[in-house]
């Protein structure tokens, strides 16, 4: 993306292209359609009590951040560079200054299009951080929390990252379509956050295994296609080729991520499970985001498998260090962000999106420097700022339900709903079974393997209960009798 808004020198001003429109306006609906996907993705991870509550933490950014981004975010993200921090246009602010015509700096589509495909990135960013708070949450907090934060935080790092005059953009910092503005800036935050607002009621010796893993993947298969429309579409055109090698290279990246974590897991817990290749497959797409407009489809087969061994190994930190990420939106979006970011600086080529090389092509060590300290100024920065709202709010309002709404399932208590209309008697055979989030004792049972993922504490696998086996055992030996 950064590159799209220094096109090279031309004889002839750019004219609008009823192409690359139709195209941008395609690429918008697609990056829209990641949000309800991520909230599928995140809503089968949770436990059944906690689905609603999933959904509606993504959901509602779509309504928050479009009104503020309409307001002033965009102004503040891509107007008049102020300081090299933000930016501001009066005519941006309330998008009621800008010609139906008048193109985007260097582009070759209207300032309405990029407006909206760009909003379509802010949206998504905070509902990203959702995964990390599941459970435990109050959803006015929430709310509160995604627009204060867009306003601190994303507004400002996406100007310092794809605004003209932004400190990083005029660096030099590589990043294609959100690494570092995006995925560890929403990592940063999530752990920011969760450092405050602490662990859930029994993390971690109270299992919480995803209550739907059909409904993980099928968000897994829909931030998958919508991620095309997320990292082509960054170019802003395809009058070069450029957008068409990060089409190819975010399927493959995905790909080579999601057999790698695949591998590890079956390595390191003895089986493949669905949701590794889920969850493989999101961190070489998150990985590729800032790296794909600059590498060859070999690099990006590099970047993807490292990725995905990477983020497989990060999962596992929350339980050596304590802090409670519900669903490792640290160790996929904050590891698979840095690692992106990073490998720029060995597998970029030069001839892509831009002339810088990497290290292994010759580039010596320069860009990899550049591309660190755009990393960690993002990360240090949505750190530090992300838990500041998040104390804020936890000391006025409070950010936390109560522990009996946790307890007995978040989606009543903030919702009054409910993912699924059972009876009384199937919550009771649930909760006596070890169902939607029970605990298992009504039969004897064995302990079956954990994914290497998200909601299990695979240091305890003695303590999470396959209650289907038993079942099948008991129906089994009256057939034999």
């Amino acid at each position: 993306m950064t590159a799209a808004l220094t096109p090279l020198a031309a004889a002839d001003p750019p004219a609008l292209s009823a192409a690359n429109t139709g195209f941008m306006l395609l690429c918008t609906a697609l990056v829209m359609l990641m949000t309800p996907a991520l909230a599928f993705f995140y809503g089968g991870m949770v436990r059944a009590k906690s689905t609603v509550n999933m959904l509606m933490m993504s959901f509602v950014s779509l309504g928050i951040v479009t009104v503020l981004w309409v307001l002033y975010g965009f102004s503040v993200a891509f107007g008049t560079d102020t300081a090299s921090l933000v930016g501001w246009s009066s005519d941006y602010a309330g998008l009621g200054g800008i010609g139906l015509t008048e193109l985007w700096h260097g582009s070759t589509v209207p300032v309405y299009v990029f407006a909206v495909f760009q909003l379509m990135f802010a949206v998504l960013t905070p509902a990203l951080i959702s995964g990390a708070l599941a459970d435990r949450v109050k959803f006015t907090a929430w709310a509160l929390f995604v627009a204060l934060w867009v306003t601190a935080v994303y507004f400002p790092v996406a100007h310092w990252v794809w605004g003209s005059g932004g400190w990083l953009y005029e660096l030099g910092v590589i990043d294609f379509a959100g690494g570092t503005a995006v995925h560890i800036n929403a990592g940063a935050a999530a752990l920011g956050v969760i450092l405050v607002i602490g662990k859930r009621t029994g993390f971690p010796h109270r299992p919480a295994r995803p209550h739907n893993l059909p409904l993980v993947m099928l968000g897994a298969g829909l931030l998958w296609f919508g991620w095309f429309g997320f990292n082509a579409g960054s170019w802003l055109g395809n009058d070069d080729g450029v957008g068409a090698v990060m089409f190819l290279n975010t399927q493959v990246a995905t790909a080579a991520a999601m057999l790698a974590w695949l591998g590890y897991e079956k390595l390191r817990h003895g089986a493949f499970t669905s949701l590794g290749a889920a969850s493989g497959a999101v961190a070489g797409l998150v990985a590729i985001t800032p790296s794909g407009g600059s590498c060859s489809p070999l690099g990006a087969l590099a970047i993807g498998a490292i990725a995905g061994v990477l983020c497989a190994m990060a999962v596992g930190l929350k339980h050596r260090f304590g802090y409670d990420d519900s669903l490792d939106v640290v160790g996929v979006h904050l590891v698979g962000g840095i690692a992106g970011s990073l490998l720029v600086g060995l597998f970029a080529t030069g001839g892509v999106q831009s002339d810088a090389r990497g290290l292994l092509y010759g580039g010596g060590l320069g860009l990899l420097g550049i591309q660190a300290l755009g990393v960690f100024a993002v990360l240090g920065y949505s750190l530090l700022v992300s838990a500041l709202l998040a104390l804020a709010l936890h000391r006025t309002i409070g950010m936390r339900v109560a522990e009996d709404a946790e307890i007995t399932g978040i989606d009543r208590a903030e919702h009054a709903e409910a993912a699924y209309d059972l009876t009384a008697d199937d919550l009771a055979e649930a909760d006596r079974d070890g169902g939607a989030g029970g605990t298992g004792g009504g039969h004897p049972v064995r302990p079956v393997l954990a994914p290497a993922h998200a909601n299990v504490d695979t240091t305890a696998l003695d303590t999470t209960l396959d209650t289907t086996a038993p079942a099948t055992a008991e129906k089994k030996e009256k057939v034999d009798a």
